[in-house]
């Protein structure tokens, strides 16, 4: 990956046991740089699952979350390098993203054509559906829209602005984080995440 090349490398294990103490004290730099000298980490497990370099960004973003969690939960007391912690949670992250993207894919909408009539007319999904119930009706509509939302949250989309809407809202199963939070996890300020939700929102309004 030529990407490499802008990470700094990897910490000595004496440098990484002085970050993490100064981590443990309130040091929020020392978490910025436990983070930003494992980016090379997060790359070499990407390089087994990306197709093409688009793809590449996205898992990477998603892999440096699964980073950030793990340096904010390691446990130092346990006997483990954070190097061996982090690429479990890195891959845990990719995984989950990657079989929620699948299990996305693979949805078929509603009012998708699966056939015709005797009489030559298309027949969609729903038409087969038998329900007279209008609460099930708007159900269905719902779940038409939640993928078409998906499909232009992965589309449409600038790699932070997927990154920042997942995390606001807990899209693809993950969970969900304030404002606040993801700005402390991402090492970005609560105004600037505000910023960049307000942005994703407002593409994804333009095609509804």
């Amino acid at each position: 990956m030529h990407f490499l090349k802008s990470f700094p490398l990897p910490l000595t294990a004496s440098e990484e046991q002085y970050y993490l103490q100064k981590y443990i004290e309130g040091d929020l730099n020392a978490k910025h740089i436990l983070i930003e000298h494992n980016l090379r980490l997060v790359a070499h497990i990407v390089k087994k699952y990306q197709a093409n370099v688009e793809e590449a960004e996205d898992l990477l973003s998603i892999g440096t979350i699964g980073l950030i969690k793990a340096v904010v939960t390691f446990d130092p007391e346990k006997n483990v390098r954070l190097g061996t912690y982090a690429a479990r949670c890195i891959e845990n992250e990719i995984l989950m993203h990657l079989r929620a993207r699948k299990k996305t894919s693979r949805e078929v909408s509603l009012y998708e054509p699966i056939g015709t009539d005797r009489e030559g007319n298309e027949i969609q999904l729903f038409d087969v559906i038998e329900t007279d119930d209008q609460e099930a009706h708007r159900k269905i509509e719902e779940k038409d829209d939640i993928l078409k939302l998906y499909q232009h949250v992965e589309s449409k989309l600038s790699t932070r602005e997927r990154l920042v809407l997942k995390m606001r809202y807990g899209l693809y199963n993950e969970e969900e984080y304030t404002q606040r939070e993801i700005a402390k996890l991402l090492g970005i300020s609560r105004s600037y995440v505000s910023r960049i939700e307000k942005s994703a929102i407002e593409k994804l309004r333009g095609y509804f």
